[in-house]
């Protein structure tokens, strides 16, 4: 496909009498008309291109960024223990979980029940669909895979609403290490070294969330007498949990 370009006049070529012979005059309206083709063309193209990466999943959309406007210090989310192994399944790599290969779990003499990635999936839907998010306060998301991987995801990321979606691309992620924007080079997702802690600001407060925790304590009460200038980081479990974030 071509691109718009300017017409340039030709150059003059003398004669053999000596005069000068110039080209035909250019006709400026056709030429308008040939550059708004070729752009429209190419915006066509440019928005199929985008279509198809996000149905193939090379690349995932993000959402506008939001604001705090009082420039408060955001929340820091560590979802540890996350069910998200790729295995061989067939003749591609998928996410193991107990409703699609339980037979196939079963044959590696592994309990189905212990692949629920499904989990990890609600559990980053209700962070990101979380009022928190919405008002621009969400810092940052790191999750810790049962195997040991750790990867970050940026706050703006538009999160999978299928689980399947959701599947494909934590497959990708695991294989390839990082996941980018739909059209740009910005990394969403990234697979990144250990420990933790060395991301986190320093002096940050830890609060861990544990039902087998010694003394139990009413989060949002907790949460609301704590410094609205200080930075907090909720480690939680990615097994089963109930989630409701205000």
């Amino acid at each position: 496909m071509g691109r718009p370009y300017a017409v340039k006049g030709k150059k003059k070529r003398k004669l053999e009498g000596g005069e000068a012979s110039r080209a035909p005059p250019v006709d400026a309206e056709a030429v308008e008309q040939e550059v708004k083709e070729n752009e429209e063309v190419m915006e066509g193209e440019a928005a199929a291109e985008e279509a198809f990466a996000e149905e193939v999943g090379e690349g995932i959309p993000i959402v506008p960024r939001p604001v705090d406007s009082k420039r408060r210090p955001g929340a820091i989310f560590v979802l540890e223990r996350a069910c998200l192994e790729v295995g061989k399944v067939g003749k591609g790599m998928q996410i193991l979980n107990s409703d699609d290969h339980a037979n196939y779990l079963r044959k590696q003499n592994r309990n189905p029940a212990d692949y629920r990635p499904d989990i990890i999936h609600q559990a980053l839907l209700a962070i990101f669909d979380s009022p928190l998010t919405k008002a621009g306060r969400l810092q940052a998301v790191y999750v810790r895979t049962e195997k040991g991987v750790l990867f970050e995801i940026k706050p703006h990321v538009r999160m999978p609403r299928t689980f399947k979606r959701f599947c494909g691309l934590m497959s990708q992620l695991l294989q390839k290490l990082s996941i980018t924007a739909v059209g740009k080079r910005e990394k969403l997702l990234n697979v990144i070294k250990n420990p933790v802690t060395q991301y986190l600001p320093v002096g940050v407060r830890k609060i861990g969330l544990s039902y087998s925790a010694e003394k139990a304590v009413n989060l949002f009460d907790y949460v609301a007498k704590s410094n609205d200038d200080e930075p907090l980081v909720f480690v939680v479990s990615a097994l089963e949990q109930k989630w409701n974030i205000q």
